[in-house]
C-alpha cells in the first residue's frame, strides 16, 4: 500500500522532534491526508501483517457501545490491555477493565452520564439519516466530548468521521484523527475505517467510494524508527478484496449491529511478516 509507505517517508523527511506525554519522544508532523479508493482493493498494510480479525472485532466492539476491555479480551483481542489494568482504571474510580466513556460509549450514548446509556445514539441516527436524507451534509459521528475527555486514560485519537453520499449511490468517509501513532496505530485505523465504510454502505444499499484519512499530530515514536526503516525496505504487495458472507439480509441499523467477523472474508491478503514494536502508554 503505497499511501502508507509515503506517509512514513513524509514523517521521516518533514517531521520535527517532539516530547510527548509518554516520555518516549516522537518525530512529528501536523496536518497530512491520504486517500484510498475502496474500489481498488481493501486498504490494509502489506509490508507487515495486520491482524484483520482484531481490526474487525475492535470495530464491532465500538459499534456495540461497549467500553469494558474484558469483553473485547474475550474475543481474543488484547490491544487495549495497557489502559485497562487496575492501575489505570482506579485513577478514575473505576474497576479493572472499565475504560470509561471511550469510542463505543461516545458513538452510542454521546453526552450521557457514564456508565448510564442515556445519551444520544449517533450510530442509529446516522443510519436513519442516510436513509431519509442521503443528500445531508451533516452525516457526522463525533468521538470527542470535551467534558468527558479528561475522564479516561486515553482520550479518543480518531475524533470524528464524516460521511457523504454521492448521487444517492456511493458512500465516502473522511476521518479526522487528532493524534496518530504511525507505525502501530495507523495501520489499524486505516483498515478499521475502510471496513466501517464498507459495512455502512452495505446496510444502506450503497457502494463504497473513498476513505479519506486526515491527520492532526502524525508521529513516529523514537523507539519505532528501526522498525519503520525495516518496513520501508519492503515492497508493497497487491491489495486483497473484502467480501461479505451470508450478509444479504443485514440491512439498516439492526443489520449493522448484527455484523460479525464470520460475515467477512478478506480474499487474497498476503503480507510480509510481522514487525514487533513496543506500545507507548
Amino acid at each position: 500500500m503505497k499511501q502508507y509507505q509515503d506517509l512514513l517517508r513524509h514523517i521521516l523527511e518533514q517531521g520535527i522532534r517532539h516530547e510527548d506525554r509518554t516520555g518516549v519522544g516522537t518525530i512529528s508532523t501536523f496536518g497530512y491526508q491520504t486517500r484510498f479508493d475502496l474500489g481498488e482493493g481493501f486498504p490494509i498494510v502489506t509490508t507487515k501483517r495486520v491482524p484483520f480479525r482484531w481490526v474487525a472485532e475492535e470495530l464491532f466492539w465500538f459499534l456495540s457501545g461497549d467500553s469494558n476491555e474484558k469483553n473485547l479480551r474475550e474475543r481474543g483481542v488484547d490491544i487495549w490491555k495497557e489502559w485497562a489494568d487496575e492501575e489505570h482504571t482506579l485513577r478514575f474510580g473505576r474497576k479493572e477493565g472499565d475504560l470509561g466513556p471511550i469510542y463505543g460509549y461516545l458513538w452510542r450514548s454521546f453526552g450521557g452520564d457514564y456508565p448510564e446509556r442515556n445519551g444520544f445514539d449517533q450510530i442509529k441516527w446516522l443510519i436513519e439519516e442516510i436513509e431519509r436524507n442521503p443528500n445531508s451534509r451533516r452525516l457526522i459521528v463525533s468521538g470527542w466530548n470535551p467534558e468527558q475527555a479528561g475522564q479516561v486514560d486515553l482520550p479518543p485519537c480518531h475524533t470524528f468521521w464524516h460521511l457523504k453520499v454521492e448521487n444517492e449511490k456511493t458512500l465516502h468517509c473522511q476521518l479526522y484523527q487528532r493524534s496518530a501513532d504511525a507505525f502501530l496505530g495507523v495501520p489499524f485505523n486505516i483498515s478499521s475505517y475502510a471496513l466501517l465504510t464498507e459495512i455502512i454502505a452495505h446496510v444502506c444499499g450503497l457502494e463504497p467510494g473513498e476513505f479519506i484519512h486526515t491527520f492532526g499530530d502524525l508521529h513516529i515514536y523514537l523507539n519505532h524508527i528501526a522498525q519503520v526503516e525495516e518496513l520501508l525496505s519492503r515492497d508493497p504487495l497487491p491489495l486483497p478484496n473484502l467480501e461479505f458472507v451470508n450478509a444479504e439480509d443485514l440491512k439498516g441499523f439492526e443489520g449493522l449491529l448484527k455484523f460479525e467477523y464470520e460475515n467477512l472474508n478478506l480474499a487474497g491478503y498476503r503480507a510480509h511478516k510481522k514487525i514487533a514494536a513496543p506500545v507507548a502508554v
